[in-house]
């Protein structure tokens, strides 16, 4: 178990996609980022708080954004890419990991909020070559075995869903 200490310099950064998905295809319910962020920042000194997202033309994201915002997370956009025949991509995956690599100097913790076992090679990166602490948070259910290894910490949302999600139905049997 780590230690967490008032003094620490947290950064928190959020693949908003990933966190996205797994909360809709393992509860069918929207995250909440509210209690993510409080835990993930644990009564420390949140130095900066990013979410990563893409954007669609219809623009019905805005008051996502404006409800991030409000939780002092600020908001990276990039738009969705939609290739000849129909492939989309939406990936911020290596923007993530050069703001972290960047902000790593000002922080002592870094927290991923993802499961995505593409950020291994940025976990021991941050933990060998920058001396910090990282943290992963997401749905155990759908994070990366190897992640959650080479991770200081992982907070599993899926043990206890009532709090870290809005509208699910958890827990009532029908």
């Amino acid at each position: 178990m780590i230690t967490k200490h008032k003094s620490q310099r947290v950064g928190v950064f959020i693949d908003t996609q990933n966190l996205y998905h797994s909360a809709k295809n393992l509860y069918h319910a929207r995250v909440n980022f509210g209690a993510i962020m409080k835990d993930a920042v644990a009564g420390r000194s949140l130095i900066r708080a990013l979410a990563y997202l893409v954007t669609t033309e219809s623009g019905e994201e805005k008051p996502f954004f404006e409800a991030l915002g409000k939780i002092g997370i600020e908001i990276k956009t990039k738009e969705l890419q939609i290739f000849m025949g129909g492939a989309k991509k939406a990936d911020w995956d290596v923007g993530l990991a050069v703001d972290t690599i960047k902000l790593a100097p000002k922080l002592d913790a870094v927290v991923i909020v993802s499961g995505d076992g593409d950020f291994i090679p940025l976990v021991q990166y941050l933990q060998e070559n920058m001396g910090v602490q990282v943290e992963i948070i997401s749905f155990g259910k759908s994070t990366s075995g190897k992640l959650r290894e080479v991770a200081d910490d992982f907070i599993d949302l899926c043990e206890n869903p009532k709090k870290y999600l809005i509208g699910a139905n958890v827990g009532h049997k029908k």
